[in-house]
Formats: C-alpha cells, structure tokens, sequence
C-alpha cells in the first residue's frame, strides 16, 4: 500500500514538474468536438432547437423492424412511471377519436411472451425506440441507404 501511494505521489509530482515547464498542454490534439469547437475545454452555446415538422405524413421506414418514428413536436411530453402523454393519443382507447395510430399489439406482450391488459413496462417508455425526426443537417457524414425492399 506504502508503494502504490508513493507511485502516485511521484506521477503526480512528474505531471506538476512538465506541466510547469510547458511538456503538458491542455489542446485535443487535433480532436474536434461535434459542435466544431476547437477547444474541447471551452464549452460552446448550446444549438438551437430544432423545428419539428407539424402533424402529417408519416415517415418512411429505412430498414426491416424499425420503429415508427414521431412525425410531430414532443417537446415537454411527460413520461415518466406515472404518465405517458403519448397513450394520450395512441392508446387503444383514444387513437381513432384523436385520428392517430394505435399502439401496436406488440406493446401488451410480456417478456415471457403473455398478453397483458395493460401497456408492458418494458414498451412504455416510447421515447426509447420511438424518435421525433426533424430537418437537420447531420452531425457526421451518412451514406446509409435504406433497404431497397423498402422503398
């Protein structure tokens, strides 16, 4: 224990000694944050919220199994264990007054394979497989092409 204790107090102390002499300095080495800052030890502003398209079409799927995704704003939508505001809408129950999609039957199954009365906990988070989409420029570059059974 005396060792290891003495082995960090020597890095620590090496560490002080080149940081003082110039050895060590804070730039990324070239790495470049996704907001395109330089340096990474400089927090840049946050971007702009994006603009999500209003209710309409829904989105294409891009690849076998794919969840549906959100064609509108789900800004300030609570879910949490107590609320989900999308069954609001989506639930059974309320889906073809609301003029929106149901959930799908596959949201009442449990793990062991058994129909549920009830949203299964494991499905209702939406927000975990379901995404709002909008029109933004992507942050990498993409060459993703959807299946072509899918289009």
């Amino acid at each position: 224990m005396k060792k290891l204790i003495g082995a960090m107090l020597a890095c620590l102390m090496a560490g002080s000694l080149m940081a003082a002499q110039g050895q060590i300095t804070t730039e990324s080495g070239g790495v470049k944050s996704l907001r395109n800052s330089a340096d990474l030890a400089v927090e840049s502003p946050a971007a702009q919220l994006k603009n999500f398209r209003k209710d309409g079409d829904l989105y294409d799927r891009q690849y076998m199994h794919q969840p549906p995704l959100v064609p509108h704003d789900i800004r300030n939508y609570e879910i949490d264990t107590k609320v989900n505001k999308c069954l609001a809408c989506h639930s059974f129950k309320n889906a073809s007054v609301m003029k929106a999609p149901k959930i799908s039957p596959t949201h009442f199954e449990a793990r062991d394979g058994m129909t549920l009365g009830e949203v299964s906990p494991r499905r209702y988070f939406c927000l975990q497989c379901h995404v709002p989409q909008a029109d933004a420029k992507p942050l990498v570059g993409n060459s993703f092409k959807p299946v072509e059974a899918l289009n």
